[in-house]
């Protein structure tokens, strides 16, 4: 397949997986969600890197590019289902920070095992409440 066609393949895959993940996040009561995302994918394919970077690309664009805010879970959980569908292990991460007097919740995806591949950066500073999902 071309670059451009693959490209318009993934966008299209996310923004569906997005805005599922969007309503998913508002009706679905988040134990069943976290369940769901507990299920380990029905096939293993260990060397599919490149498939990683085109989902987070895809997952990135796709929210930058909709009309409503897409906030972090939603985000989280459609990039996952992505991995998931293309038998690539991840785990849904949910962490907090203290930053002045608030308190901070963020939700990322990594993708590995020692060497993670996060799917949103900065989280570094936040810590990790619960994982979901595993990694092989």
């Amino acid at each position: 397949m071309k670059v451009k066609t693959v490209r318009r393949v993934y966008l299209r895959e996310a923004a569906v997986s997005l805005f599922l993940a969007r309503i998913a996040v508002r009706v679905i009561p988040a134990a069943r969600i976290f369940a769901w995302a507990t299920r380990p994918p029905r096939r293993i394919r260990r060397f599919a890197v490149d498939e990683t970077g085109w989902v987070l690309w895809a997952i990135g664009n796709a929210a930058a590019q909709s009309r409503s805010e897409a906030l972090c879970l939603p985000r989280a959980l459609a990039a996952h289902s992505m991995l998931r569908r293309r038998g690539i292990a991840s785990r849904v991460c949910l962490g907090v920070a203290r930053e002045h007097d608030n308190v901070i919740a963020h939700a990322w995806v990594e993708v590995g095992g020692d060497n993670n591949i996060v799917a949103n950066p900065g989280t570094s500073t936040l810590t990790r409440l619960a994982e979901f999902g595993g990694s092989s």
